[in-house]
């Protein structure tokens, strides 16, 4: 059983910040890809940052580039999502994942470990 502890949801209004953090165990943290989701009630689940085992790939989805970064800090085994500029668009449930493998994809089921949701409501 792989544990990922996510923390850092909130209320916030449009232009402020919010940092997510995902902690896990640490095979999980070095070997394989990880990623941030999130979701919206009727819609799927969508991709919004991803990054490599070792850290040589890191994507974000068009919406939130230039504005979300996704770090990774290799003494607590946990991975970052800090989130600037924020739109009431990225209201979510945000959710972190861990993938089958080393790589980080778009696709949700590419991933085998999830965390438990956190939300994030950006006021307009």
């Amino acid at each position: 059983q792989v544990d990922l502890v996510v923390s850092g949801g909130g209320l916030v209004q449009a232009g402020g910040s919010l940092r997510l953090s995902c902690a896990t165990d640490g095979r999980t943290f070095s070997d394989y890809g990880m990623s941030w989701f999130r979701e919206v009630p009727g819609e799927e689940r969508e991709f919004v940052a991803g990054i490599s085992a070792n850290s040589s790939e890191t994507m974000y989805h068009h919406s939130v580039k230039g504005r979300f970064t996704f770090s990774k800090d290799n003494a607590k085994n946990t991975v970052y999502l800090q989130m600037n500029s924020l739109k009431p668009e990225d209201t979510a449930v945000y959710y972190c994942a861990a993938s089958r493998d080393q790589w980080a994809t778009q696709i949700s089921w590419d991933y085998d470990k999830w965390g438990r949701g956190t939300r994030v409501d950006v006021s307009s």
